[in-house]
């Protein structure tokens, strides 16, 4: 029997369709890597996308592309889901709380030949659930590396616009699960303010070994945590 998984990104509100390409594309390169499952996609940008991919079946997991277990993959996509009336829908661990994406931070890190990293992320003023997966794999790219490792944020302080001392040789790694605004525009007109003058990377989300560990993780299964997830244990 096929089983059935949706891919969950936030998109652009202000302009749907690329980001809703995009993570098309992501679900096609997914579901080759998972015999008897439907992988489908959907962003909560696009209206009604969520309710007509799970139209009409019964149960079916949702893989959040979310670099956080915050406020989206515990209650808006929950309640969007309950809207279509697919209430036996499992949502598991976001990306983004993967131990298998955080040790593709320090791959990303080690292949780059840097000595000296900015790991920037999103951030929130509301809840300090996505700074603190972001402090965590900065301190684990630091463990793993020996590289001086800074986490800044854009929405949140410390402010990648306030950065001082990244040299020439420096890199920035951008937490992200997909190249949208913040990846395109906020990061490098941050950075630009700041003086920064190193490199930057494509976000982690882009990465071409990312289908299969978002397969794994549906073949896994591990649903949504109402506490800690699995990284902080």
């Amino acid at each position: 029997m096929t089983q059935t998984a949706l891919i969950v990104a936030h998109g652009q509100p202000s302009d749907p369709e690329p980001a809703a390409r995009a993570l098309e594309t992501l679900a096609g390169q997914v579901g080759p890597l998972l015999p008897g499952w439907d992988v489908r996609a959907a962003t909560l940008a696009e209206p009604g996308a969520i309710g007509r991919a799970a139209a009409g079946i019964a149960d079916g997991v949702v893989f959040p592309m979310f670099m956080a277990g915050g406020w989206f993959a515990k209650v808006q996509i929950p309640a969007r889901l309950g809207e279509a009336g697919a209430i036996g829908w499992r949502v598991l661990e976001p990306f983004g709380c993967d131990p298998t994406v955080h040790d593709l931070c320090v791959t990303l890190v080690r292949e780059a030949g840097a000595r000296e990293v900015i790991l920037a992320a999103h951030g929130s003023f509301k809840s300090s659930v996505p700074s603190d997966i972001a402090q965590h794999v900065a301190a684990g790219i630091a463990a793993e590396t020996g590289a001086r490792v800074a986490a800044r944020f854009i929405d949140q302080d410390p402010q990648l616009a306030t950065l001082t001392g990244f040299g020439a040789g420096s890199v920035c790694l951008p937490f992200f699960a997909a190249e949208g605004g913040h990846v395109s525009d906020d990061i490098p007109r941050a950075l630009v303010g700041a003086g920064f003058q190193g490199r930057i990377l494509p976000p982690v989300g882009l990465d071409s070994r990312v289908p299969a560990i978002i397969a794994a993780a549906i073949r896994a299964g591990h649903e949504v945590c109402v506490g800690d997830c699995r990284w902080r244990r």
